[in-house]
């Protein structure tokens, strides 16, 4: 190493933050991902044939985004443009495009345009990239944290590949914190200073498979240490007890929580729902949003099997309204127990759509003679409620009727289940009706 380098990599060491400075440059450092940077993977065999496609990389922070994309580039030895769709428009996009234009013409080179958060990019600076993209001038790489099939337009999408990068484990964490630390050049660069077991655990569980986020949390912790030690759990903790809760409340996190704890009260484990409710409460969610799907599943999922589920479902919301938190916790956990413990039924949610499923396929049915309103003597005339049935002139309050169109008088649209308090609905119709569907 002469001494320019040296010098260099120190004033490095001393201005870049740690997690800038461990950047890989190659696949050999590029720690996860060998889902899709196997040897024998389409990503790999493609740069080794010198030829990459457009791709969009879709995965959380800290994953190696940005990083892959810079050493993908440097695998074919294209000019690489670096566009933040944050801070840059169309101008700055057309301007990468001509500059393309121009290297294609004048010495044949291959020019990436990285856009990271292209998620940010309207339809129309998207619409921008589109035709250059198709034509070759350009290889796109689109960095994103939100899910591309909702946020980069349908044309665009189609003329890329999606590779979607996961959350590090922590054996992945590890490593790379291990590296950081021992890396003389680009590393910590604190001789002797050390990390406990428990501490490396403590930041790698911690990190939810962001690598910025750990490195940037180890640089923190080792400037505790001034002088040659090793970094404890209770250093560890100092920082990390304030992390707050990743979850985005208007992308993927917020979906899938949501999903997941929708699914854990339908199926009927509450420690699992409160588990997710935990994390929504945490991640500060809105309540409001919480209870909505809860009043939502109260009908839809549990029904009939419980007719309570609805009304507590919608004085939960209430309550959680009036109360505000912190305490509104209480009331969203009782609810989300009760909901999760409840028999479950989802016969009112399969009826109506029976119900307008068959409206769709017969169209608007005139209304039976016998039970229009004969509000006028013309009517009466004309036949409206002609030998209509008054149920409450028979002794047991009910006489078999037709109350359905003649065209489709055998259709059963509501099928009772013989759960929970529907099970009492059932006896009763079958005793007015009959045998009925189930």
């Amino acid at each position: 190493m002469d001494l320019f380098q040296h010098n260099a990599e120190s004033e490095l060491r001393h201005t870049a933050p740690l997690a800038e400075r461990m950047r890989p440059t190659n696949f050999n450092d590029f720690i996860g991902q060998n889902h899709i940077l196997g040897l024998e993977s389409p990503l790999r065999s493609s740069i080794e044939n010198h030829n990459l496609p457009s791709i969009i990389l879709w995965g959380p922070p800290g994953t190696g985004k940005t990083t892959l994309a810079s050493i993908l580039s440097s695998q074919i030895n294209a000019h690489t443009d670096h566009l933040s769709a944050v801070s840059s428009g169309v101008s700055e996009i057309r301007q990468s495009i001509n500059d393309a234009q121009e290297r294609l013409g004048h010495n044949l080179q291959r020019t990436i345009l990285f856009i990271d958060e292209i998620h940010r990019f309207s339809k129309s600076q998207q619409d921008v990239i589109l035709p250059f993209v198709e034509n070759g001038t350009i290889i796109l790489i689109g960095a994103t944290t939100e899910n591309p099939s909702f946020e980069v337009i349908s044309p665009l999408l189609s003329r890329c590949k999606v590779f979607t990068l996961k959350p590090l484990n922590s054996n992945n964490i590890s490593t790379i914190l291990i590296n950081a630390l021992n890396n003389d050049v680009k590393g910590l660069g604190i001789k002797n200073l050390t990390l406990s077991k428990d501490a490396l655990e403590m930041i790698s569980t911690n990190s939810n498979g962001d690598a910025r986020w750990a490195l940037n949390t180890l640089e923190l912790i080792s400037s505790y240490h001034k002088k040659s030690s090793e970094i404890t759990l209770k250093s560890a903790m100092k920082v990390i007890s304030d992390k707050p809760m990743k979850y985005d409340k208007k992308g993927d996190s917020h979906y899938d929580t949501i999903s997941a704890f929708i699914k854990s009260v339908r199926g009927s484990d509450p420690d699992a729902a409160l588990y997710w409710l935990a994390r929504m409460i945490e991640g500060g969610e809105d309540l409001n949003f919480i209870c909505r799907r809860l009043i939502i599943l109260a009908s839809e999922d549990i029904g009939l099997a419980d007719p309570n589920a609805l009304s507590l479902a919608v004085a939960a919301q209430q309550a959680t309204n009036f109360i505000g938190m912190p305490e509104s916790r209480i009331i969203l956990s009782q609810i989300t127990i009760y909901l999760a413990s409840a028999p479950k039924s989802n016969s009112a949610y399969t009826a109506i759509n029976l119900a307008q499923n068959e409206v769709k396929k017969s169209g608007p049915i005139p209304v039976p003679l016998h039970l229009r309103n004969p509000e006028t003597k013309f009517l009466r005339e004309e036949g409206y409620g002609l030998n209509y049935q008054y149920p409450h002139n028979f002794e047991s309050g009910f006489v078999k009727e037709n109350y359905l169109p003649e065209e489709i008088q055998s259709k059963t649209f509501y099928s009772p289940t013989q759960i929970g308090f529907e099970s009492k609905i059932m006896e009763r119709m079958k005793k007015l009706w009959g045998q009925i569907n189930q």
